[in-house]
């Protein structure tokens, strides 16, 4: 039976911890709020931007978009995959369940030359110790991504492309849905499917829509890998405020079942300390 010194060591170390959980909590709420009005506020934006491109695209014609690099549909020899995890852990099953799913991607392909692109300390920590491919590696981005990034990683991707490095690219990324909902969204977005659903807006083009789309063409692929960047970012904080309140409930529940422990423990102690006396007393007389 361990001693009462030895109980409230432990009670103290499990207090400390709750302290450091509330606390993250909070940072990680904090957090939450503006990367959740980030993502919200880009959504609109992302639709109206496909809305824009089957427009011009159906102004541009079907024969004459067929020409574009970005549209080229080949056979899938060499993929590329874009991971992106987060920097941090303490986030519940939010890196893990990427991960995951990028395993069950490379399974699923195991004839084609699959290339990992990998966003984030997480996935690369755990795949640079594997025998895959790796294309690259960014991190320190993954709670407050800017445009910048999202469009350095967007012109590699697109010069891998066209270059025929890679026949397609996809996005592993989580996609946040509410704070205690997070799913794991496969993504492909080159070659870019055409978007259908034309407005049938009139437009009056001061450029041939051709040049037009080859200007809108890359600024989607960029806005495609902000969107990416964006969702995962709220979710990975949502994930960690959720998984950092149930720490610090299950803080309080141990240290309650600890408490009453150490009661029974300093009870059983003085009923012997007791006896013992009565004991002695007893064999006085």
């Amino acid at each position: 039976m361990p001693s009462l010194i030895d109980i409230r060591r432990r009670i103290r170390s499990v207090k400390n911890t709750q302290q450091i959980t509330r606390a993250m909590k909070m940072v990680a709420s904090a957090r939450l709020r503006r990367a959740q009005d980030r993502v919200i506020n880009a959504r609109p934006y992302a639709r109206m931007a496909s809305e824009l491109l089957a427009d011009v695209v159906a102004a541009a014609g079907p024969e004459l978009v067929e020409q574009l690099p970005l549209l080229d549909v080949r056979e899938e020899r060499r993929i590329q995959l874009v991971l992106i995890t987060a920097d941090r852990g303490l986030a519940g099953a939010f890196n893990t369940n990427l991960i995951k799913a990028a395993q069950q991607f490379l399974a699923e392909h195991t004839d084609q030359e699959v290339e990992l692109e990998l966003v984030g300390r997480k996935g690369r920590d755990f795949f640079v110790k594997r025998p895959v491919r790796i294309s690259g590696e960014t991190t320190g981005i993954s709670q407050s991504p800017s445009q910048a990034d999202a469009e350095r990683l967007a012109r590699k991707l697109i010069g891998r492309f066209t270059a025929g490095e890679v026949d397609s690219v996809y996005l592993i990324y989580n996609e946040f849905k509410s704070v205690l909902s997070q799913k794991v969204t496969l993504k492909k977005i080159l070659p870019i499917a055409m978007p259908g659903g034309a407005t049938g807006r009139e437009y009056i083009f001061e450029q041939p829509p051709m040049q037009m789309l080859e200007k809108l063409l890359p600024e989607f692929i960029a806005l495609q890998v902000l969107e990416a960047f964006l969702e995962s970012a709220a979710a990975e904080q949502a994930a960690r405020m959720t998984a950092m309140d149930s720490a610090t409930t299950n803080a309080g529940e141990m240290i309650e079942k600890l408490t009453l422990y150490m009661n029974r423990v300093r009870q059983a102690s003085i009923t012997r300390e007791i006896i013992e006396v009565v004991s002695g007393a007893s064999a006085l007389e």
